[in-house]
Formats: C-alpha cells, sequence, structure tokens
C-alpha cells in the first residue's frame, strides 16, 4: 500500500502546519489536526510520527480507503478518530467529537491514486471499467447515470463547466446519438465516443480527448465543488489562532474556490478610508503562500500525481488583534495580507 501511494508535497506540507501543531497549547491538551480527505493515510501517518501530542480527526468518504487507511494508522489508533463522512459534515462531527477547534487541517483534493487504480471504480479512461466514478459506492447516483439520464443541456453544462470542455456540445450530441442505439455502460465506449467527436487535431496534444470529460463526470457524481465551498470555510472558522490549513488541489475550479475562500478571510471588510478598523471587519487570516506553489520537477518526475497540484495555505490571526485599531492612512495599511504560494489542475 505504502509502495502504491506517494504523499503530494509532504514535506512541504509538515513544514506549513509544523507551527500550528508543535506547540499544543495552554493546559496541556493535545492538538487537533483534520485531515479532510484521508485516503490511504499518507499524510496523516507522517503529521502523527511527527506530533505524539496531536489528535487526527480523518474524514473520507469512501469506505475502503478508510479501512486501509485505519491498517496504516493502527499504532496511532489510541488518538485517531476516522470517520466515514465528506467532510462537508466536518461542523456536525467536530460538534460531536467535542472539538470546538481545531489546530490543523489538510486538503488534498480531487480522485485518490487508488481509486484511480481499481478497476471496477469506473474513474479512468485507460480501462475498460463499468461507469461508476462514486467515491464513497454506498450511495449517490453513478455515472452511468449522468451519462444515459441528463437531458442534453444539462449534460453539455458539466462538461463545459467541471470540465471545462471546449467541444462539449459535439461531445453530448455523440453520446445522444449513442444512447438512442442503447444504454452506455463502458469506460472505454465513453472514452472512444468522447475522442471522435474531438477533432483530430485537438486529440494529437494535450494527453487523452477523454480527460476532461470524465473530469466532469467525475465532479458532478460526486459533488465535489459543492462539498468543498461549505467544507473548507467551515474548517477555516474553526481554526483557533495560530491555527493553519494547507490545501492541495488539481484543477481551476478548485483552486479558484480555495483562493476566494482564503482571499476574503486574508482582508478587511472596512472601507479603506477609515482611520479605525470597526469590529468584526478584521481579517481572520494570514496567507502563508504568495499565489499557488507546484511541485518541485524532481517530485513530479517521480510522482506524476504532482504534476498539476497548486497548493495554499493559511493562518488563523486572533480577530480580537484586528479590531478597533488605529490605522495610518499616510502608512498605506496593506488590505491584504500574504507570504508563500499554491497550486491547481
Amino acid at each position: 500500500m505504502r509502495a502504491s501511494h506517494t504523499p503530494v508535497l509532504l514535506e512541504r506540507c509538515l513544514t506549513l502546519l509544523e507551527p500550528a501543531l508543535a506547540e499544543p497549547g495552554q493546559g496541556g491538551r493535545d492538538a487537533v489536526h483534520v485531515d479532510a480527505t484521508l485516503g490511504l493515510g499518507g499524510h496523516a501517518e507522517a503529521v502523527l510520527a511527527a506530533h505524539a501530542r496531536l489528535v487526527l480527526v480523518g474524514f473520507d468518504r469512501d469506505p475502503q480507503a478508510l479501512a486501509l487507511a485505519g491498517r496504516r494508522l493502527d499504532r496511532y489508533a489510541d488518538r485517531t478518530h476516522l470517520v466515514h463522512a465528506g467532510y462537508d459534515k466536518l461542523p456536525a462531527v467536530l460538534d460531536g467529537l467535542g472539538y470546538e477547534r481545531i489546530d490543523g487541517a489538510l486538503f488534498d483534493l480531487g480522485v485518490s491514486s487508488m481509486q484511480l487504480d481499481e478497476q471496477e471504480r469506473g474513474f479512468s479512461y485507460a480501462r475498460d471499467t463499468p461507469l461508476d466514478m462514486r467515491m464513497d459506492p454506498t450511495s449517490g447516483p453513478t455515472a452511468e447515470q449522468v451519462v444515459n439520464e441528463y437531458e442534453p443541456g444539462q449534460l453539455t453544462r458539466v462538461l463545459r463547466v467541471y470540465g471545462e470542455e471546449r467541444f462539449a456540445s459535439r461531445i453530448v450530441a455523440a453520446i445522444v446519438r449513442e444512447r438512442h442505439r442503447g444504454r452506455i455502460t463502458s469506460s472505454a465506449r465513453l472514452a472512444e465516443l468522447v475522442r471522435q467527436s474531438v477533432p483530430a487535431a485537438t486529440r494529437r496534444t494535450g494527453g487523452h480527448p477523454a480527460k476532461r470529460t470524465f473530469q466532469a463526470l467525475r465532479i458532478e457524481v460526486n459533488g465535489e465543488l459543492a462539498a468543498l465551498q461549505s467544507g473548507l470555510p467551515a474548517a477555516l472558522d474553526r481554526l483557533r489562532p495560530g491555527g493553519r490549513a494547507v490545501v492541495l488541489s488539481y484543477h481551476s475550479l478548485e483552486d479558484r474556490i480555495v483562493k476566494q475562500a482564503m482571499a476574503q478571510r486574508a482582508r478587511s471588510s472596512a472601507p479603506p478610508d477609515l482611520p479605525v478598523e470597526p469590529a468584526g471587519s478584521a481579517p481572520s487570516l494570514r496567507l502563508l503562500t504568495r499565489g499557488a506553489e507546484t511541485a518541485p520537477e524532481q517530485e513530479v518526475a517521480a510522482n506524476p500525481r504532482a504534476s498539476s497540484v497548486r497548493l495554499r495555505a493559511a493562518e488563523r490571526i486572533d480577530p480580537a488583534g484586528g479590531g478597533g485599531r488605529g490605522r495610518n492612512p499616510a502608512m498605506g495599511q496593506p488590505r491584504l495580507i500574504a507570504r508563500h504560494g499554491e497550486r491547481e489542475e
């Protein structure tokens, strides 16, 4: 399992999280760290090994991944809570565990290497598999249902918005024609329909022509962007002062949501010409990255999944420290506090 799973930007994540997790805090309490996308537990194992006074709350919608991660983290079982749920359930889960605030959070978004490798899961266009694509195979619609049952306009929107697919209309037209002949159940058949729908010149560049279509279907099936839009802000707002969040995203739509959520909390909401920061308007985050950080060339060579990664990180600052402070207009007090970078697909 360890050989087949290489955590992306592991050392960078550990470095960014370390100041928040190394000092558990007053009263001898343990640090609380949320791994919002546990997967096979590579990042989680490294964090637990690095910080003996740390409790991990690990989320995953995939029961198979959760079981494998549980085995990997067995020696830390006395300080782990592994939860079969998406990270959009984070507030309810933390409330149930009695954790009002957390010290760290890590989001490693997108599909896991295990899900891509498991043939029956239907995530890959490189193999002939059933069209499933559910991260939680116990619930929800499948990609087969989306492909065969969505209205053409609705399916076109999914491919265009979530896959940023230029030829969405042509691909959907081919899918609709094929649906009249019989239900589309095979990933290989769908990939071939996409390939035939894309102009020959486009097929020769940019990788497999079905990549964007399969990405779009996966996002739709799993409600990934909606989960991120609710789960990430909830995690950021749960950080205690000094707590840190690190997010690894793999395509532009994810990265845009992450960027906006962090930037919104890293700037004052008060008009810039006020001499005093009104209570409740001060920034609550300090950005730790300048834009999005990408993986170094040597890591991409060793782990191709890192090629599209974008990393963003932020630290919670004490909101009480920002309210009521005087502003000096002559100093041009910056509206956005930033330090480091992130990544996308």
